[in-house]
């Protein structure tokens, strides 16, 4: 177990905020509905992107250079403003759940950085070994479901992409 849990610690130290508009995106993956992009911004920064998306409604995940990762939970039937806050929960599969505490709401998105360290490296594990990802409210009410089908190899290519903005250079030239 701790072999595969090495190179998610490696990837996910270290974490910060959202650059500027996208430019140019490169699709490094795609299987079922998910997709793994390299996203140039117009500021010359660069991010990855794990998504996987039904119409009207998406699950995410973003990658800096700085190795912040941030959550994203996207519906078009959200329109929260802009600055709000709550405390949610995500369950995968049947596992325990875990705690959002303070993620950011934003017109149709639901934020969240995950912190450094092993808890981080055992989410994404669990994104990566699941079936289905429940966003709920701190009571429990259901908000959510993604499935996560197609999820493993997502993360894998997420990781290298990661790894590949870690160094200063433009990886998608």
């Amino acid at each position: 177990m701790r072999s595969r849990i090495a190179p998610y610690l490696a990837f996910l130290m270290g974490l910060q905020a959202l650059p500027a508009l996208a430019d140019r995106t490169d699709v490094l993956y795609s299987y079922k509905h998910w997709q793994v992009e390299g996203v140039t911004y117009d500021d010359g920064s660069y991010a990855c992107l794990a998504e996987v998306a039904e119409p009207g409604e998406s699950f995410a995940i973003w990658v800096f250079p700085d190795q912040t990762i941030r959550l994203q939970f996207f519906s078009e039937e959200w329109d929260f403003g802009e600055s709000d806050t709550a405390d949610l929960e995500v369950e995968i599969d049947r596992r325990s759940p875990w705690s959002l505490t303070g993620a950011n709401l934003t017109q149709n998105s639901v934020l969240f950085d995950l912190p450094e360290g092993d808890a981080s490296v055992n989410f994404v594990i669990e994104v990566a070994e699941g079936r289905t990802l429940h966003l709920r409210s701190s009571d429990g009410t259901p908000v959510k479901d993604y499935s996560l089908a197609g999820s493993s190899a997502s993360i894998s290519t997420l990781i290298d992409c990661g790894a590949a903005i870690r160094d200063m250079s433009n990886p998608f030239n």
